[in-house]
């Protein structure tokens, strides 16, 4: 076959899959699923979260359970949650001083304007040496509260977190008093919430019943450089609010969106190759058991009997329970199974093409077994595989969500089967965060869609048989 031929061959293959709409709507969703593979992981907003998806400090500054941005849209009640936040690129100003002390200003304006405060405001500050550091925020109100005021040592083994919640809450009170003794009678630092009186309008009730302040506050972060070998890096701000992401986040702070992206990579190795072997072996043993029958087709069909009957779902169970496996492990196990589906039919079609004309007649000029196998019988049985492939890979992805849903999957990569577990047993369902339930779910829906439609058009093309049907 010439290049024209095949070029031929192919268009009149796509004219006979374009027609089905099915088919083209999984092929849709398929390329779909590869590009976000391909470039998610890198325009996710957490970038390195494949690697820190069980650290715990890599998503600290994240709100909890924070469901997505979209859900103000939707709020019948008119109370708009806060948008978290980064604030990365503050503007930056230097003053030299006498003996080579320098003061280094960073300017963040932050503009305020929902129902409620932040949950919190955490400046990130990251460099090199003992270095002092204040911190002060300046209300539309004119006033000016000191939140922060200490000499840090800095290090890359420990690059500080202020905190308004957890640092700031003495201050807060101090800047209450300040204004108004009263104000600040009975208050502790245990029991205010420091950003509700830092975005609230001063008058009494402030710390039970706040009343917002909008408008724009500007937070300086002042770094007195007094080591010439000293480093401090522009810090960034991080505002923890009430809605958060495009699909939100867990209870851990992990954001779910990102998850999801980086869980289809994980859904297409896992589908395709195990997919890919068990056709490859179901083919080869299907063609091997018809061609040389005898001794050999006992042996594999009674090896194929005890594969096919064995329950696939307990068995995986019972070896994830026991041994704890790696994702490639369970590939391996579930190979040992999946090689059943396309035997049976491939032995049936390779005993009627071993009786034909040309296989005697290759036969007859001495070729050996391997070379009819490869060259006669297996490129007719290729349209086949190709079908069987794709409508095998729903089976193989829903498996392995199945053994990650009881956690029993392998806890070290990203897969929607983990999500959908942790979500679970974190009690996500009771506590109605249906934005950690459904993006996983409805990814491992689609995902199956896709092949499945793909699987049946190919399967209608390559068969004219069942274009009747």
């Amino acid at each position: 076959m010439n290049g024209r031929d095949m070029l031929a061959g192919l268009a009149a293959f796509w004219r006979e899959f374009s027609r089905s709409r099915s088919g083209v709507a999984g092929l849709v969703l398929l390329l779909a699923f590869v590009v976000l593979a391909i470039v998610g992981p890198a325009v996710v907003p957490f970038k390195g979260a494949a690697e820190h998806w069980r650290d715990i400090g890599f998503w600290q500054d994240n709100p909890s359970a924070a469901p997505p941005v979209w859900i103000n849209a939707l709020t019948w009640r008119g109370r708009k949650g806060v948008v978290s936040a980064v604030l990365a690129r503050p503007a930056f100003s230097e003053e030299k001083e006498q003996g080579g002390v320098s003061v280094r200003r960073y300017q963040f304006t932050y503009p305020y304007a929902s129902d409620e405060p932040p949950r919190d405001l955490v400046v990130r500050l990251d460099g090199h040496g003992s270095i002092p550091v204040d911190i002060t925020v300046k209300r539309p109100d004119g006033r000016e509260v000191d939140l922060y005021r200490e000499q840090l040592d800095i290090g890359e083994s420990d690059r500080p977190r202020i905190s308004v919640a957890r640092d700031c809450g003495q201050q807060l009170i101090e800047f209450l008093r300040s204004q108004n003794e009263e104000l600040a009678a009975g208050l502790s630092a245990a029991t205010i919430r420091p950003a509700s009186i830092l975005f609230s309008v001063i008058e009494p009730g402030i710390a039970v019943h706040p009343r917002p302040l909008a408008g724009a506050y500007l937070l300086t972060v002042t770094a007195l450089m007094l080591d010439s070998n000293a480093v401090f890096a522009p810090p960034a701000l991080f505002v923890s609010g009430h809605v958060s992401g495009i699909l939100g986040t867990d209870l851990s702070r992990r954001d779910i969106f990102t998850g999801v992206i980086i869980g289809i990579r994980w859904a297409l190795i896992i589908g395709i190759l195990t997919s890919l072997i068990t056709v490859v072996a179901g083919v080869i043993l299907g063609v091997a058991a018809a061609y040389f029958g005898g001794p050999i087709d006992w042996l594999i069909s009674r090896v194929y009997e005890l594969a096919y009957f064995m329950p696939v779902l307990p068995f995986l169970i019972v070896v994830s329970a026991v041994y704890k496996p790696s994702i490639w492990t369970l590939i391996v196990i579930i190979c040992l199974f999946f090689w059943t589906g396309p035997f049976k039919p491939v032995y049936g079609m390779a005993l009627q093409i071993r009786t034909e004309t040309y296989i005697e007649a290759s036969r007859g000029l001495g070729a050996r077994g391997g070379r009819i196998i490869f060259r006669h019988i297996v490129p007719l049985l290729l349209p086949y595989t190709f079908a069987v492939m794709a409508l095998s890979v729903p089976a193989v992805i829903v498996y392995e969500a199945s053994v990650s849903l009881l956690g029993l999957g392998d806890s070290s990569i990203v897969t929607w089967g983990q999500m959908l577990h942790d979500a679970l047993s974190q009690g996500a369902v009771i506590d109605r965060l249906w934005w950690w339930v459904v993006p996983p779910g409805l990814m491992i829906a689609l995902m199956a869609m896709s092949f499945a439609f793909l699987g049946t058009a190919l399967d209608k093309v390559l068969h004219p048989r069942l274009k009747r049907r």
